[in-house]
């Protein structure tokens, strides 16, 4: 007995013995900029591994001898170092690797990156931190995309190669965020999830994107926050708000933290709008990403939020010209009464890494949201359209002198929702070798909302009550006499109570090789999604419940050939479900329908990149095709950003593009691009023929620009532009889009920025109160600087004598100065 302890013990002390003849060399790789740098090489004769997102990496080397370890990264300057430990020696080495000539401040632009053989787009943080725009977040930027779509400044949702804004992924450091559910305009919004001084890194895909995103048919949002490595203090104001950002980091690194507060109020913008208005929007929210390392294998995370978006409207008047030159007509309205919304909204998440070795990690996500919206209003407008003295010298000129309709409107709501979000999942990365490795998941999902939606529509056209179009009793007022019942123009009211519980998986393979001399990459995966909706209708007994399963591959190839010319190809296709989530659930009349399908979309994407030098300074255009074929579509009606579906899957669709974009040193050391985009999209509802979808945006125009004065580097502009063909959209309520469809204007606006660098952080210097600061700049922007009048929707307004119908736009906001400080410490 004693020798086969004895034996045993040997058997396992032996091993551990040869294994500890070794030392641990660890750290955080930094760019110039003070940023990890992910997916750095580094090698130690044979062993070897590769840095995180974060930065971070540990390597294992043998003791008492000298061992030189090579850092190597595609865009940085190698680094050599040597290093002779003793045995369990663990010693922290933090390299900065120089940026290579041949980038463009902190984007790459070279062909061969994991974001361009992936078809994804990266975005320069320090871009999004110095171009704010009338909305700032990330959403400003990538409306100069090809392929997305913004037509409202100020609003936060897009639209993706003729998607809506329900078709869009938001990850945070691996984490699903989501926004409130009641907005239906652009001026309740508020901020943006995505907090711009919290950001590391940014990463977009607008279509045939990998399985381990999850299931939505547009695109992919893939934000990164920042694990801090020393203690920072930026400050942002202007007239439209402000924001604090703090980071710091213990003695030990063990424990980092981010945090910051933003408040914005739009009432710089909303007061320049045609209505003249008492309102108060206030919206504010605190971030916060904290990371403690337990040891070197076990890092924990968390992610919080609360948001908190008051809007009190009580307009007054408005009055808005339109028609011709020869014939001008205003449309005067005198308002009472009041708007009241409030939403509400905290998100928290702990995501736990555990690093079982150098090839396997292992996460477990947990997290939960919640939010309280409340949409209050009661608004009575009393319009008057008349034409307009156009006499010039005359002294009643632009007044309206003879009313051709006269009427009111009533609008009423009392809509409370409460939604809960609870989600636990699990994710493992397994690297085979150096140049393959898995990825998988298991997800499971648990939503509970609470609905009421109670909101009606009275319209008096000449003191007649107007009934909605879909009732078959005549109406010949005012020259008969109607005795039919008297019923509001629009009338909805629901009570919903709904739980939905999903479990979602995937697993993908990746991996880089070599066909001949060319470099190849492949990726294939697939994702099943499993839900199940309970609805339960109040006052009706019984729970209604529905469940249903879908199967979704996708898979992606990329080959950059041996040529002179530095160029790469790339295909992606795949199956892409969205399962309903509730707005999509909800129809017209406020009622859920358990069983909805999930939208289906078949994706094909063709993409080519051309890496190139120009007045000896490199550029990069991307160019992509793509088509997408979608079964069991939902269709759905657009009112400013508010998205009402049929809750049916009784039509299909179909979209094609073509999108391009230039970027490179236009002006050598900043970082500029062009974009220029295709699309046609059309929907067949009920096998009547295709029409174009609502996001049916046939041509798209962005540029960002920089610049600054070469004999005054410090001085710098920015220009924003965009130019969108209009969109369907701005139709009267019941209007068949099958007999009257119709298209807003084209969406025409530019951003001018001009700020002074007062403090350069690359620079030294000798008055004391610059010393104080690392970097302060001052300057101004002038938002929608030609001053074009854009319109998100129309107002109808009868005429009383030939019951023609007027289409009224709604216009956003004109020219609007803003004055800005920044400063970091």
């Amino acid at each position: 007995m004693k020798i086969n302890i004895q034996f045993l013990f040997l058997f396992v002390l032996l091993p551990c013995i040869g294994f500890t003849q070794s030392a641990t060399v660890k750290g955080v790789i930094l760019d110039d900029g003070d940023l990890p740098i992910y997916n750095v090489n580094i090698k130690a004769g044979e062993r070897g591994t590769t840095s995180n997102e974060n930065g971070f990496y540990e390597l294992k080397i043998p003791a008492n001898e000298d061992i030189t370890i090579v850092f190597t990264h595609l865009s940085h300057k190698r680094i050599e170092a040597t290093f002779n430990l003793k045995n369990g020696e663990v010693i922290e080495f933090n390299p900065v690797m120089k940026i290579e000539v041949e980038q463009i401040a902190t984007v790459v632009i070279n062909s061969n990156t994991k974001q361009s053989v992936e078809g994804v787009v990266s975005v320069p943080p320090a871009i999004l931190r110095t171009i704010k725009g009338a909305q700032p977040g990330v959403e400003n930027i990538l409306k100069t995309l090809p392929g997305v779509n913004v037509s409202n400044e100020l609003s936060t949702q897009y639209s993706v190669r003729g998607g809506n804004f329900d078709e869009n992924l938001v990850y945070v450091n691996e984490i699903e965020v989501y926004r409130p559910f009641l907005i239906r305009s652009g001026q309740q919004e508020g901020l943006s999830f995505v907090n711009t001084d919290l950001v590391q890194n940014v990463d977009f895909s607008a279509g045939g994107f990998q399985a381990k995103y999850g299931d939505k048919l547009s695109s992919v949002l893939d934000i990164t926050y920042k694990t801090p490595i020393k203690f920072g203090l930026s400050v942002d104001a202007s007239l439209l708000g402000g924001s604090i950002a703090a980071e710091t980091v213990s003695k030990d690194s063990k424990f980092s933290g981010i945090v910051g507060l933003r408040y914005r109020d739009n009432s710089l913008f909303i007061n320049s709008l045609e209505t003249e208005t008492n309102v108060v929007p206030v919206f504010a929210d605190a971030q916060t990403y904290l990371t403690y390392k337990f040891s070197d294998k076990f890092h924990l995370n968390f992610l919080g939020n609360i948001s908190v978006n008051k809007y009190d409207f009580q307009p007054q008047n408005r009055q808005t010209n339109f028609g011709t030159i020869d014939e001008p007509v205003a449309l005067l309205v005198f308002y009472e009464g009041q708007e009241k919304d409030q939403y509400i909204t905290s998100f928290g998440a702990f995501k736990a890494n555990y690093f079982v070795n150098d090839d396997l990690t292992l996460k477990l996500i947990g997290s939960a949201y919640h939010t309280t919206e409340e949409e209050y209003f009661d608004i009575l407008g009393q319009y008057r359209l008349g034409e307009v003295n156009s006499n010039i010298g005359d002294e009643n000129l632009g007044e309206v002198e003879f009313s051709e309709g006269i009427g009111s409107q009533l609008t009423h709501a009392r809509n409370d929702l409460d939604a809960l979000i609870v989600n636990v999942e699990h994710k493992g990365n397994y690297d085979i070798d150096e140049e393959s490795n898995f990825e998988w998941s298991l997800k499971y999902t648990h939503e509970d909302i609470r609905d009421r939606l109670v909101e009606w529509e009275v319209i008096d056209s000449a003191g007649f009550s107007v009934r909605p179009p879909i009732f078959d009793v005549p109406n010949e007022q005012p020259y008969e006499p109607f005795e039919g019942p008297l019923v509001a123009f629009e009338n909805v009211r629901a009570t919903n109570e709904v739980q939905i519980d999903r479990l979602q998986a995937y697993l993908q393979w990746s991996k880089r090789s070599t066909l001949g001399n060319n470099e190849v990459f492949y990726n294939a995966g697939v994702r099943v999604h499993n839900w199940t909706v309970n609805s339960e209708v109040p006052n009706q007994d019984g729970i209604t419940s529905s469940t249903q399963t879908v199967f979704s591959p996708r898979a992606q190839f990329a080959i950059k050939p041996d040529w002179e010319k530095d160029m790469l190809f790339r295909a992606a296709a795949g199956l892409y479900y969205q399962p309903p989530f509730y707005r999509e659930l909800r129809d017209s009349s406020g009622v859920v329908q358990p069983d909805v399908k999930a939208q289906k979309s078949f994706h094909v994407v063709l993409g080519h990149e051309y890496s190139f030098k120009m007045w000896d300074r490199p550029f990069k255009l991307v160019t992509e095709a793509y088509y997408k074929k979608l079964t069991d579509v939902n269709p759905y009606t657009l009112e400013n950003v508010r998205i009402r579906y049929r809750a049916k899957n009784n039509a299909e669709a179909y979209a094609l593009g073509l999108d391009m974009r230039l970027n490179g040193e236009f002006i050598a050391g900043t970082e500029s691009w062009f974009s220029f985009g295709f699309l046609k999209t059309e929907e067949n509802i009920d096998d009547r023929g295709y029409i174009s979808r609502p996001t049916d945006q046939r041509l798209k125009f962005g540029a960002l620009f920089q610049d600054y004065m070469p004999n005054l580097p410090d001085l710098k502009m920015y220009l924003n532009l965009v130019y969108n063909t209009g969109v369907p959209g701005g139709s009267p309520s019941y209007a068949d889009p099958y007999v009257f469809q119709n298209r807003l204007p084209d969406y025409k606006r530019a951003d001018v920025g001009i700020s002074y660098l007062l403090v350069d952080p690359n620079k030294t210097y000798t008055k004391r109160w610059k010393q104080r600061f690392k970097e302060l700049s001052v300057g101004f922007e002038i938002f929608n600087i030609f001053n074009a009048q854009n319109s998100i929707t129309n107002t109808w307004v009868r005429d009383v004598y030939s019951k023609r119908q007027y289409a009224i736009p709604n216009y956003l906001t004109p020219r609007v100065f803003n004055i800005r400080v920044s400063t970091r410490f």
